[in-house]
């Protein structure tokens, strides 16, 4: 709606089809970005539960089990970081949405975004192109 002032209704089939178009772009960028989010939310959480079992063994004087406040120190951890890095998937998701908007908008070529975005999406292009010619060549 905010990019064609169309109604909702022709926005979202609209929406649905750019999806539809770029399915391929946006599933690879959507499992590349889930496989990164998932690794930071495992690291932290073993992080933060590491540190805290480390906090318990050198403060703990009483001779206490830390295992409740250790498991929960953990779960927390877990919930707060899919929370916060959960956003970096709704990032990724707006971004293929305005690269395919703006590929299809002006006919297959993206024309906004800053320069070393379009340095890198030309060596992309070119290399795909010189595969392509020398696998025609080939047969």
């Amino acid at each position: 709606m905010s990019v064609s002032g169309d109604p909702f209704c022709t926005s979202a089939w609209n929406g649905f089809m750019i999806n539809l178009k770029h399915c391929v772009k946006f599933y690879f960028a959507q499992d590349i970005g889930g496989f990164f989010i998932f690794m930071g939310v495992v690291f932290i959480t073993g992080i933060n539960t590491l540190i805290f079992y480390g906090l318990t063994k050198i403060g703990n004087t009483s001779g206490a089990n830390p295992l409740i406040p250790i498991i929960s120190v953990g779960v927390l951890s877990f919930l707060l970081c899919m929370i916060t890095l959960g956003l970096f998937d709704d990032a990724i998701r707006a971004t293929l949405m305005c690269f395919a908007i703006d590929m299809d908008l002006n006919n297959g070529s993206p024309q906004y975004g800053p320069p070393t975005f379009h340095e890198k999406l030309e060596e992309i292009m070119d290399e795909k192109f010189a595969k392509n010619f020398d696998n025609a060549q080939v047969a």
